[in-house]
């Protein structure tokens, strides 16, 4: 069986899929409701990774966070580095977000910015890999997705139950199942 999330044959653009992802799931699911205030002022910095080894995704993960450390919010609120050559392996990539944790740490922006992650095979601990609600953090191509810590503190400020957003979209995806997720992105 194909699975739904990946990428077609034909797919020539990872951007492309990418900022489709975004449209369809993230913000038309609602999955994240602060992402379509920075997405519709084009505050999302999208960046296609030519790295084909985890030492070069690490150097260019540690670029882009000095950017987005170094330009305005206004300009650039936040980042997202698909990177389709490489962490295709879920394992993998979880095993790198160590690194990519370190990085953080070694260019002293702990508590600045973080790094959040999306994979097409994503799973989280105790769950079936086809469980619903791994679809939560899964996108087309493997993603490093660098936050602002004080956007995310604002943003969790304002809604009034954070808490609330993981179980709603876990019940929204459980509702929808793999197959709608998979249809509600290919725009069936």
């Amino acid at each position: 069986m194909t699975d739904a999330l990946a990428p077609t044959e034909t797919s020539a653009d990872p951007i492309a899929e990418t900022r489709r992802w975004v449209e369809r799931a993230v913000i038309g699911l609602n999955l994240c409701p602060f992402a379509k205030a920075v997405y519709v002022k084009d505050q999302v910095r999208f960046v296609l990774s030519d790295a084909s080894t985890p030492e070069a995704l690490l150097e260019q993960l540690a670029e882009e966070l000095v950017l987005l450390r170094d330009t305005p919010a206004e300009q650039v609120d936040t980042t997202l580095i698909v990177h389709p050559d490489v962490l295709q392996d879920f394992l993998d990539y979880n095993d790198f977000l160590e690194n990519a944790d370190a990085a953080v740490e070694a260019l002293d922006l702990q508590g600045i910015l973080q790094v959040a992650s999306f994979h097409p095979d994503y799973q989280f601990a105790g769950t079936a890999p086809d469980d619903a609600a791994n679809c939560t953090n899964r996108a087309p191509y493997p993603t490093l997705h660098l936050l602002r810590e004080d956007s995310v503190e604002r943003a969790v400020a304002a809604f009034p139950d954070p808490d609330v957003i993981v179980e709603r979209n876990i019940q929204t995806l459980e509702r929808i199942g793999r197959d709608g997720y998979g249809k509600l992105l290919s725009g069936e």
